[in-house]
């Protein structure tokens, strides 16, 4: 004779598949087993769940699509005659050297500007002792 053959039910009663899955129960056994841990064991597993939150986050950012469209860089270069006097030649270097002279001051101003914040931030972290 089989262990449930000749009876007239079944000797188990039908379970619930979600009996055993109760929030309620999962989070005081959730309290419980933190109870029972000492104090480095806590910390070192909130370091390891941060770690791991950490990469999974850095991850989905990093796997985030910010492609910057195609942009074309032209460079366009003068042609010059091979004719050209030295006079023509002296003219266009002057005219050069102006707009070259006017990108620099723009460039040493704002290099200027740069070295005045920079030394702001400086003398504030002196005077907060770093």
């Amino acid at each position: 004779m089989t262990l449930a053959s000749g009876a007239s039910g079944a000797y188990l009663r039908p379970m619930s598949r979600f009996s055993r899955y109760n929030p309620l129960v999962g989070l005081r056994d959730l309290r419980l087993f933190l109870h029972s841990r000492q104090k480095h064991e806590l910390v070192f597993a909130f370091l390891a769940v941060v770690t791991t939150v950490l990469l999974i986050v850095g991850f989905l950012l990093d796997s985030r699509d910010l492609e910057v469209p195609y942009k074309r860089e032209i460079q366009y270069v003068q042609s010059w005659p091979l004719n050209r006097t030295d006079a023509e030649i002296i003219a266009a270097q002057k005219a050069d050297m102006k707009t070259r002279a006017a990108e620099e001051a723009k460039r040493k101003e704002q290099e200027a500007k740069n070295r005045a914040a920079l030394k702001r931030i400086d003398d504030a972290l002196t005077r907060w002792g770093f």
